[in-house]
């Protein structure tokens, strides 16, 4: 995932993610710009606590946008170096449109992300886009405001416990198919790109399955047998 920090809104980071992660594995993270102005400040705080990488580019010539180049000159060096098998580009700007359509010519799976206003070429340039305003909407609609922070709820002994549904639902959402459902197992891998410290120990549960079977109330699940293998879906419930 390669950000243009000066076209891209940090709040949206964590829903980014989750829509990235749809499509495979979020390995490489970096963030694009002037870390040297003001608008870049409010990125500081989302993109370590998602383990991105800032990368500076200064502004050498006022009205020219140096963090264009630098992405795509990276972008390139990543295409070319086969550690990876697709590409999130996050920006509204279209001088991304040639970089998109050239690692396609690669065969090589693109996925854009920027706000309506974004010019047709580059969105048609990638395999997928997703349109910010979409990723609004679902966070508004979300009763967990904050991303991937866990709330804390109390007990009957009165201690505070550790409420697994936030970063549950993500998971879910990453992992679900056309059909509403969720394999356990396409969960499990969300959760660990979401949080590589996850463990359903912190909740009180030796398995994940033992978890969510246990979340009755937020959780239906069915099993399905195939090829000798019993396989564990899941659906949050309405």
């Amino acid at each position: 995932m390669l950000i243009d920090g000066d076209n891209a809104q940090a709040g949206l980071l964590a829903q980014m993610l989750v829509e990235a992660g749809r499509h495979g594995q979020v390995t490489l993270r970096r963030i694009y710009g002037d870390w040297t102005t003001a608008n870049m400040n409010s990125w500081k705080d989302t993109l370590n606590f998602h383990a991105f990488q800032p990368i500076q580019q200064f502004r050498y010539t006022i009205g020219k946008n140096a963090t264009d180049s630098a992405m795509i000159i990276d972008a390139m060096d990543v295409l070319h170096s086969g550690v990876v098998d697709g590409f999130c580009l996050v920006s509204s700007d279209s001088d991304y449109t040639r970089l998109a359509t050239r690692i396609r010519e690669t065969g090589i799976f693109v996925m854009g992300i920027g706000e309506k206003k974004t010019p047709k070429p580059f969105v048609n340039a990638c395999d997928v886009f997703v349109y910010t305003e979409n990723l609004i909407a679902e966070k508004k609609n979300a009763q967990q405001k904050k991303s991937n922070v866990e709330k804390t709820k109390k007990n009957k002994d009165g201690k505070e416990e550790l409420d697994p549904m936030p970063i549950l639902t993500q998971a879910f959402e990453m992992a679900v198919q056309e059909d509403g459902w969720a394999r356990l197992d396409g969960m499990g891998n969300a959760l660990y790109q979401l949080d590589p410290g996850f463990d359903p120990r912190t909740y009180g549960h030796k398995q994940l399955s033992r978890m969510i079977t246990k979340l009755k109330d937020r959780f239906e699940t069915r099993t399905q047998e195939n090829n000798g293998f019993t396989l564990f879906y899941v659906k949050i419930k309405e």
